[in-house]
Protein backbone atom coordinates (compact mmCIF):
# COMPACT_ATOMS: atom_id res chain seq x y z
CA UNK A 1 0.00 0.00 0.00
CA UNK A 2 1.02 3.68 -0.14
CA UNK A 3 4.02 5.05 2.36
CA UNK A 4 3.21 7.89 3.19
CA UNK A 5 5.42 10.85 4.08
CA UNK A 6 4.36 11.43 7.96
CA UNK A 7 2.14 13.64 9.17
CA UNK A 8 -0.28 13.70 6.84
CA UNK A 9 -3.58 15.27 6.62
CA UNK A 10 -7.06 15.55 5.03
CA UNK A 11 -10.05 17.42 5.63
CA UNK A 12 -12.79 15.87 7.38
CA UNK A 13 -14.92 15.46 4.78
CA UNK A 14 -12.36 13.43 3.03
CA UNK A 15 -12.04 11.00 5.69
CA UNK A 16 -12.87 8.33 2.81
CA UNK A 17 -10.98 9.44 -0.02
CA UNK A 18 -7.50 7.89 -1.63
CA UNK A 19 -4.97 10.05 -0.57
CA UNK A 20 -2.04 11.45 -3.33
CA UNK A 21 0.97 13.08 -1.65
CA UNK A 22 1.76 15.28 -4.69
CA UNK A 23 3.62 17.06 -2.77
CA UNK A 24 5.44 17.29 0.67
CA UNK A 25 4.58 19.94 3.15
CA UNK A 26 3.61 23.52 2.97
CA UNK A 27 5.44 26.07 0.22
CA UNK A 28 4.18 29.04 2.87
CA UNK A 29 4.29 27.99 6.35
CA UNK A 30 4.30 30.71 8.22
CA UNK A 31 0.76 31.07 9.79
CA UNK A 32 1.53 31.32 13.35
CA UNK A 33 -1.74 29.10 14.30
CA UNK A 34 -0.62 26.08 12.26
CA UNK A 35 1.43 23.62 12.99
CA UNK A 36 0.65 20.72 10.19
CA UNK A 37 3.58 21.08 7.93
CA UNK A 38 6.19 22.39 10.01
CA UNK A 39 8.38 19.48 10.44
CA UNK A 40 8.94 19.06 6.99
CA UNK A 41 10.40 21.36 4.23
CA UNK A 42 8.40 21.77 0.81
CA UNK A 43 9.31 19.35 -2.09
CA UNK A 44 7.36 18.79 -4.99
CA UNK A 45 7.37 14.83 -5.73
CA UNK A 46 8.31 13.59 -9.58
CA UNK A 47 5.79 12.21 -11.78
CA UNK A 48 7.30 8.56 -11.82
CA UNK A 49 6.85 8.48 -8.42
CA UNK A 50 3.31 9.58 -8.27
CA UNK A 51 2.31 7.66 -11.33
CA UNK A 52 3.47 4.11 -9.71
CA UNK A 53 1.31 4.93 -6.33
CA UNK A 54 -1.80 5.36 -8.95
CA UNK A 55 -0.89 2.56 -10.94
CA UNK A 56 -1.09 0.95 -7.47
CA UNK A 57 -3.59 1.92 -5.91
CA UNK A 58 -5.98 1.49 -9.62
CA UNK A 59 -5.45 -2.13 -8.44
CA UNK A 60 -6.13 -2.29 -5.14
CA UNK A 61 -9.18 0.14 -5.10
CA UNK A 62 -10.36 0.60 -8.56
CA UNK A 63 -14.03 1.68 -7.37
CA UNK A 64 -12.35 4.52 -5.66
CA UNK A 65 -15.14 7.93 -6.09
CA UNK A 66 -12.96 10.63 -4.20
CA UNK A 67 -9.34 11.38 -4.11
CA UNK A 68 -7.87 13.91 -2.37
CA UNK A 69 -3.92 15.27 -3.26
CA UNK A 70 -1.91 16.18 -0.44
CA UNK A 71 0.18 17.68 1.24
CA UNK A 72 -1.35 21.25 2.21
CA UNK A 73 0.31 23.08 -1.12
CA UNK A 74 -0.61 20.31 -4.17
CA UNK A 75 -2.36 23.65 -6.15
CA UNK A 76 1.74 25.27 -5.53
CA UNK A 77 2.42 22.63 -8.87
CA UNK A 78 2.83 23.65 -12.07
CA UNK A 79 -0.87 23.97 -14.22
CA UNK A 80 0.63 21.19 -16.85
CA UNK A 81 1.76 19.18 -14.26
CA UNK A 82 -1.57 19.19 -12.22
CA UNK A 83 -3.16 18.58 -15.50
CA UNK A 84 -1.12 15.53 -15.93
CA UNK A 85 -2.02 13.72 -12.66
CA UNK A 86 -5.32 14.63 -12.67
CA UNK A 87 -5.83 13.66 -15.97
CA UNK A 88 -4.41 10.19 -15.00
CA UNK A 89 -6.38 9.99 -12.04
CA UNK A 90 -9.39 10.12 -14.14
CA UNK A 91 -7.97 7.39 -16.59
CA UNK A 92 -7.20 4.78 -13.83
CA UNK A 93 -9.93 4.92 -11.79
CA UNK A 94 -13.24 4.84 -14.11
CA UNK A 95 -15.51 6.03 -11.33
CA UNK A 96 -13.93 8.85 -9.75
CA UNK A 97 -16.35 11.40 -8.94
CA UNK A 98 -14.16 14.42 -7.42
CA UNK A 99 -10.68 15.39 -7.33
CA UNK A 100 -10.00 18.02 -4.47
CA UNK A 101 -6.97 19.76 -2.79
CA UNK A 102 -6.11 22.44 -0.40
CA UNK A 103 -5.60 26.06 -1.90
CA UNK A 104 -3.73 29.09 -0.20
CA UNK A 105 -5.47 32.35 -1.92
CA UNK A 106 -1.54 33.22 -3.53
CA UNK A 107 -1.89 30.13 -5.53
CA UNK A 108 -4.99 30.77 -7.01
CA UNK A 109 -3.98 34.44 -7.70
CA UNK A 110 -0.51 33.22 -9.41
CA UNK A 111 -2.65 30.77 -11.83
CA UNK A 112 -4.40 32.72 -14.60
CA UNK A 113 -7.71 32.48 -15.94
CA UNK A 114 -7.26 29.64 -18.51
CA UNK A 115 -4.97 27.49 -15.95
CA UNK A 116 -7.64 26.73 -13.23
CA UNK A 117 -10.05 26.55 -16.24
CA UNK A 118 -7.75 23.80 -17.90
CA UNK A 119 -7.30 21.85 -14.76
CA UNK A 120 -10.77 22.03 -13.93
CA UNK A 121 -11.80 20.84 -17.16
CA UNK A 122 -9.08 18.09 -16.75
CA UNK A 123 -11.04 16.67 -13.55
CA UNK A 124 -9.91 19.17 -10.52
CA UNK A 125 -12.95 20.23 -8.66
CA UNK A 126 -12.75 21.41 -5.51
CA UNK A 127 -10.23 23.74 -3.53
CA UNK A 128 -10.59 23.88 0.68
CA UNK A 129 -9.42 27.15 1.26
CA UNK A 130 -8.33 29.05 4.59
CA UNK A 131 -10.47 31.65 4.84
CA UNK A 132 -9.35 32.00 8.72
CA UNK A 133 -10.51 35.62 9.41
CA UNK A 134 -11.70 39.11 7.18
CA UNK A 135 -9.80 41.30 9.76
CA UNK A 136 -6.70 42.55 7.73
CA UNK A 137 -5.03 42.96 11.59
CA UNK A 138 -5.82 39.17 12.65
CA UNK A 139 -4.52 38.08 9.61
CA UNK A 140 -1.22 40.09 9.75
CA UNK A 141 -0.95 39.11 13.58
CA UNK A 142 -1.65 35.38 12.57
CA UNK A 143 0.90 35.68 9.81
CA UNK A 144 -1.52 34.24 6.98
CA UNK A 145 -0.18 36.02 3.78
CA UNK A 146 -3.09 37.10 2.73
CA UNK A 147 -5.77 40.17 3.20
CA UNK A 148 -9.12 40.06 3.06
CA UNK A 149 -9.48 41.46 -0.36
CA UNK A 150 -6.87 38.42 -2.28
CA UNK A 151 -9.22 36.00 -0.24
CA UNK A 152 -11.99 37.47 -1.99
CA UNK A 153 -11.17 37.71 -5.29
CA UNK A 154 -9.16 34.40 -5.09
CA UNK A 155 -12.68 32.58 -4.14
CA UNK A 156 -14.46 34.24 -6.77
CA UNK A 157 -11.44 33.64 -9.14
CA UNK A 158 -12.05 29.57 -8.71
CA UNK A 159 -15.82 29.56 -8.53
CA UNK A 160 -15.46 31.71 -12.22
CA UNK A 161 -13.29 29.10 -12.94
CA UNK A 162 -15.71 25.99 -12.21
CA UNK A 163 -14.82 24.63 -8.78
CA UNK A 164 -16.35 24.01 -5.64
CA UNK A 165 -15.20 26.10 -2.65
CA UNK A 166 -14.95 25.03 0.26
CA UNK A 167 -13.55 27.65 3.04
CA UNK A 168 -12.68 27.52 6.82
CA UNK A 169 -12.71 30.10 9.53
CA UNK A 170 -11.39 30.34 12.93
CA UNK A 171 -13.18 31.37 15.93
CA UNK A 172 -11.14 33.01 18.20
CA UNK A 173 -8.85 33.82 16.19
CA UNK A 174 -8.67 37.43 17.17
CA UNK A 175 -8.61 36.81 21.23
CA UNK A 176 -11.24 39.34 23.36
CA UNK A 177 -9.34 42.63 21.61
CA UNK A 178 -10.21 41.94 17.97
CA UNK A 179 -13.55 39.75 18.43
CA UNK A 180 -15.80 42.27 17.12
CA UNK A 181 -13.75 43.37 14.21
CA UNK A 182 -12.96 39.63 13.50
CA UNK A 183 -16.20 38.62 12.94
CA UNK A 184 -17.16 41.43 11.27
CA UNK A 185 -14.55 40.96 8.45
CA UNK A 186 -14.95 37.24 8.22
CA UNK A 187 -18.54 37.77 7.80
CA UNK A 188 -18.12 40.87 4.79
CA UNK A 189 -15.74 38.13 3.35
CA UNK A 190 -17.81 35.12 3.00
CA UNK A 191 -20.70 37.48 1.94
CA UNK A 192 -18.84 38.91 -0.79
CA UNK A 193 -17.62 35.51 -2.09
CA UNK A 194 -20.29 33.15 -1.03
CA UNK A 195 -18.23 29.89 -0.72
CA UNK A 196 -20.24 26.64 -1.43
CA UNK A 197 -18.81 25.64 1.75
CA UNK A 198 -17.96 27.12 5.10
CA UNK A 199 -16.93 25.54 7.64
CA UNK A 200 -16.23 27.50 11.57
CA UNK A 201 -13.70 26.13 14.05
CA UNK A 202 -12.49 26.72 16.86
CA UNK A 203 -8.62 28.15 17.74
CA UNK A 204 -6.82 25.57 19.19
CA UNK A 205 -2.91 26.01 19.15
CA UNK A 206 -0.68 23.03 19.72
CA UNK A 207 2.18 23.36 22.36
CA UNK A 208 5.07 23.53 19.41
CA UNK A 209 3.71 27.07 17.91
CA UNK A 210 1.60 28.42 21.26
CA UNK A 211 4.73 30.79 22.29
CA UNK A 212 4.76 31.87 17.93
CA UNK A 213 1.48 32.68 18.10
CA UNK A 214 1.59 34.75 21.31
CA UNK A 215 4.75 36.67 20.94
CA UNK A 216 3.17 37.46 17.25
CA UNK A 217 0.58 39.26 19.27
CA UNK A 218 2.83 41.28 21.19
CA UNK A 219 1.33 40.60 24.39
CA UNK A 220 -2.40 41.35 23.16
CA UNK A 221 -3.77 37.69 22.43
CA UNK A 222 -6.52 36.85 25.35
CA UNK A 223 -8.06 33.55 24.51
CA UNK A 224 -12.47 33.97 24.70
CA UNK A 225 -14.03 31.20 26.51
CA UNK A 226 -16.59 29.29 25.77
CA UNK A 227 -19.54 31.74 25.83
CA UNK A 228 -18.13 34.85 23.95
CA UNK A 229 -17.23 31.43 21.16
CA UNK A 230 -20.81 31.19 20.92
CA UNK A 231 -21.11 34.57 20.75
CA UNK A 232 -18.74 34.94 17.90
CA UNK A 233 -20.76 32.03 16.28
CA UNK A 234 -24.08 34.30 16.55
CA UNK A 235 -22.32 37.42 15.51
CA UNK A 236 -20.90 35.35 12.58
CA UNK A 237 -24.42 33.73 11.52
CA UNK A 238 -26.48 37.22 11.93
CA UNK A 239 -23.91 39.19 9.91
CA UNK A 240 -23.57 37.06 6.65
CA UNK A 241 -25.79 38.06 3.65
CA UNK A 242 -26.27 36.23 0.86
CA UNK A 243 -28.73 35.06 -1.74
CA UNK A 244 -26.26 32.09 -2.68
CA UNK A 245 -26.63 29.00 -1.38
CA UNK A 246 -24.04 28.37 1.64
CA UNK A 247 -23.57 24.80 3.37
CA UNK A 248 -22.57 25.97 6.81
CA UNK A 249 -21.22 23.93 9.29
CA UNK A 250 -19.64 24.69 13.21
CA UNK A 251 -19.35 20.62 14.03
CA UNK A 252 -15.47 20.43 14.47
CA UNK A 253 -14.24 18.58 17.55
CA UNK A 254 -12.63 22.05 18.21
CA UNK A 255 -15.99 23.82 18.83
CA UNK A 256 -18.00 23.55 22.24
CA UNK A 257 -21.00 23.38 20.40
CA UNK A 258 -22.36 22.16 17.20
CA UNK A 259 -24.75 23.82 14.81
CA UNK A 260 -25.39 23.38 11.31
CA UNK A 261 -27.52 24.61 8.00
CA UNK A 262 -27.83 26.21 5.14
CA UNK A 263 -28.01 30.03 4.35
CA UNK A 264 -29.70 32.04 3.77
CA UNK A 265 -33.06 30.02 4.16
CA UNK A 266 -31.53 28.43 7.27
CA UNK A 267 -30.28 31.94 8.75
CA UNK A 268 -33.28 32.48 11.72
CA UNK A 269 -33.10 29.10 12.76
CA UNK A 270 -29.59 28.71 13.03
CA UNK A 271 -29.50 32.22 15.11
CA UNK A 272 -31.83 30.88 17.04
CA UNK A 273 -30.40 27.93 17.78
CA UNK A 274 -27.27 29.80 19.18
CA UNK A 275 -29.45 31.75 21.56
CA UNK A 276 -31.41 28.56 22.69
CA UNK A 277 -27.91 26.94 23.24
CA UNK A 278 -26.71 30.19 25.69
CA UNK A 279 -29.44 29.10 28.04
CA UNK A 280 -28.66 24.91 28.13
CA UNK A 281 -24.83 24.81 28.32
CA UNK A 282 -25.24 21.67 29.81
CA UNK A 283 -25.03 20.57 25.98
CA UNK A 284 -21.68 22.04 25.50
CA UNK A 285 -19.02 19.39 24.20
CA UNK A 286 -16.46 18.08 26.26
CA UNK A 287 -12.93 19.47 26.51
CA UNK A 288 -11.92 16.81 24.13
CA UNK A 289 -9.59 18.26 21.39
CA UNK A 290 -10.83 21.67 22.62
CA UNK A 291 -8.71 23.82 25.11
CA UNK A 292 -5.27 26.63 25.09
Amino acid sequence: MLNYDAPLYRPPSEARSLIFQVTLGCSFNECSFCDMYRSKEYSERPWDDVKAEIDMMAKYLPDTRRVFLADGDALNLDSGYMVKIVRYIREKFANIERISCYAMPMNILKKTSEELKKMNEAGLDMFYLGIESGSDIVLKKVTKGAVAKTIIKSVNKAKEAGYVMSCMVILGLGGKKYSKEHIKGTAEVISACSPNYVGALTLYLENGIKQEFLDKYNGEFIRINDDESLDELHDLISQIETKDEIIFRANHGSNAYTIKGTFPQDKQEMMDKVEWMKQHPEIMRPQGLRGF
